[in-house]
C-alpha cells in the first residue's frame, strides 16, 4: 500500500508504491522518489530556470514586499503550526520503522522522454468529435488486441481498457503502459465533451490545474492555462451528489482565494477543508526550509463536496457523509518527474463509498480503474519510466474500481526484482 504510516495529524505515503502495485503482473515504475542528492539536483535546476538571469531582474530593497508577498507570509504564519507539527511526528515514525533513513541513494540518470502529447491534441483540433458523425464515444483495449492498437482514436474518443493486468500498448508509435481497467481521453480544454459524453458520475474528481505563474511563464516548462478558464470545466455534469471535488492549489494566495471564493461556488462545490503535501528528503529533512521567503515545502488541496442545486437529478438523498478534517498532513518524498503528484487513492478511501467512480482532470498518468483526462494524460505512462520484468507468478491483480473497506489488507504482489529510481 502506498500509506507507509497513519497517524493523527495525516499520512507518511510511500509515492511510488501505488503506481508498482497496479502494474505489478507486467512493470515497475523505475523508482520509489528521489533520494537528497537528486532533489538538490531538481530543484537546483528548477532554480535556475526560474532565476536564469538574475541580473537583469528589477532589484528592490530587502525590505520592500508586495501584496502577494505579504498575503503569502500571512497565509504561511496561519498553517506553520499544523504543517510544522503533523510534519515532526509523521518524520518521526518514518524514521523509527526505517521508511526514512539518513543513509543516501546513489544518483541515478533520469528517462529524457521528449513528449509532444501536447502538440499533437492540438493538431487533433480539426479531427470531428465522435457524436457529429455518429460513433460510440468510447473504444476498448480488449486483451486479444495484445500490443496492437495503433487503431484507436486517442483524441475524440474515451479509451477504456478491458484487461484486468497492465498491459504494454503501441500507442501512436510509442510503447507506454496501460494500468487495469482504466479509462482515459488526450484532449484540451476545448474537446472535453467526449468525456461528458462517456455517461459516468463520479464520486471523486481531483484535479492538479496548470496555474499561471510567473516561473512557469519564465521557464516554458508547460502551458498554463488562467485561472478564469477553469469555470470552463463541466464538473456539474460529471459529478454526482456528495462527489469529493479535490484541487492542488499552488502557494499563491490569490489562487486560493480563487478556488474557495469562486471556482468552487460556481460548480456548486462546499468547501471542506485545506489539507497540506509536505515535501521531504529520503532523511525526513523538508526539500526548502520552511520559512524559506521563496520556494515553500509544502503545496495545498481544497477539499469540498459537489452539492449542486436542490432538484438535481444527480441526488441521492438520506446517504451519511464522512466528516472531512481540516488541516491533515500528507507527508512524501516528491518524485523528481516536475510536477508529479502522489496518488490520493488510498488517502481518500475513507471519505468515499464502496463502488466509488474516480476522475482525474489534468492528468498526466493513469491509476487502475480510474478515469483520467488531460492534454498529456499518458506522459508519465511512457515505457522509459519503467522497468520491465517478467514474473511467472500469477496473481490476483487490483483494479480499484472498487474503492472498498481501507481496513482491507493490499493483495499480495507478485515476486519483483529490485526497482531502481529514475523518475525526473
Amino acid at each position: 500500500m502506498s500509506i507507509v504510516i497513519k497517524h493523527a495529524n495525516g499520512w507518511l505515503l510511500d509515492s511510488c508504491s501505488f503506481v508498482n502495485q497496479g502494474v505489478q503482473s507486467h512493470v515497475r515504475l523505475k523508482g520509489n522518489g528521489t533520494n537528497d542528492s537528486d532533489m538538490q539536483d531538481t530543484f537546483h535546476e528548477g532554480d535556475a530556470s526560474v532565476d536564469c538571469n538574475p541580473s537583469k531582474r528589477r532589484k528592490r530593497k530587502h525590505n520592500q514586499m508586495n501584496q502577494g508577498e505579504i498575503d503569502s507570509l500571512a497565509f504561511h504564519q496561519k498553517i506553520r503550526s499544523a504543517i510544522a507539527e503533523g510534519t515532526k511526528s509523521l518524520v518521526a515514525a518514518g524514521l523509527s520503522c526505517g521508511y526514512l533513513s539518513d543513509v543516501k541513494d546513489e544518483n541515478r540518470p533520469l528517462p529524457s522522454q521528449e513528449c509532444n502529447l501536447a502538440a499533437l491534441c492540438d493538431m487533433a483540433k480539426v479531427l470531428p468529435l465522435v457524436a457529429d458523425i455518429d460513433q460510440d464515444p468510447v473504444q476498448f483495449i480488449r486483451p486479444e488486441d495484445g500490443c496492437s492498437t495503433t487503431h484507436l482514436d486517442l483524441f475524440t474518443r474515451i479509451t477504456e481498457s478491458c484487461v484486468d493486468c497492465a498491459v504494454e500498448v503501441t500507442l501512436m508509435g510509442e510503447k507506454y503502459i496501460v494500468p487495469p481497467s482504466c479509462a482515459f481521453l488526450l484532449s484540451d480544454l476545448t474537446r472535453v465533451q467526449p468525456l461528458v459524453d462517456y455517461g459516468k458520475l463520479f464520486d471523486l474528481i481531483v484535479m492538479d490545474p496548470p496555474w499561471e505563474n510567473k516561473s512557469v511563464k519564465r521557464s516554458g516548462r508547460y502551458s498554463f492555462l488562467p485561472s478564469s478558464q477553469l469555470k470552463r470545466l463541466p464538473i456539474p455534469l460529471l459529478a454526482s451528489s456528495g462527489c469529493m471535488v479535490v484541487t492542488w492549489v499552488t502557494n499563491k494566495p490569490s489562487h486560493l482565494r480563487f478556488v474557495r471564493e469562486d471556482l468552487y461556488p460556481h460548480w456548486g462545490v462546499e468547501v471542506l477543508a485545506e489539507w497540506f503535501w509536505v515535501k521531504v528528503t529520503n532523511s525526513g529533512e523538508y526539500v526548502f526550509p520552511l520559512d524559506s521567503p521563496h520556494k515553500k515545502p509544502y503545496e495545498v488541496l481544497v477539499l469540498g463536496r459537489y452539492r449542486g442545486s436542490s432538484d438535481s437529478s444527480h441526488s441521492s438523498p438520506g446517504s451519511t457523509e464522512p466528516l472531512v478534517e481540516d488541516h491533515r498532513i500528507i507527508v512524501s518524498v516528491p518524485s523528481a518527474l516536475h510536477s508529479h503528484k502522489p496518488s490520493l487513492s488510498e488517502v481518500l478511501k475513507p471519505y468515499l463509498g464502496t463502488g466509488a467512480q474516480c476522475l482525474e482532470l489534468f492528468a498526466r498518468s493513469l491509476h487502475p480503474g480510474w478515469t483520467s483526462w488531460g492534454n498529456e494524460v499518458v506522459k508519465f505512462q511512457h515505457i522509459s519510466y519503467y522497468t520491465v520484468e517478467a514474473t511467472d507468478t500469477p496473481t490476483d491483480k487490483p483494479t480499484a474500481k472498487d474503492m472498498g473497506d481501507p481496513n482491507d489488507p493490499p493483495p499480495e504482489a507478485a515476486p519483483l526484482l529490485p526497482c531502481t529510481l529514475s523518475d525526473t
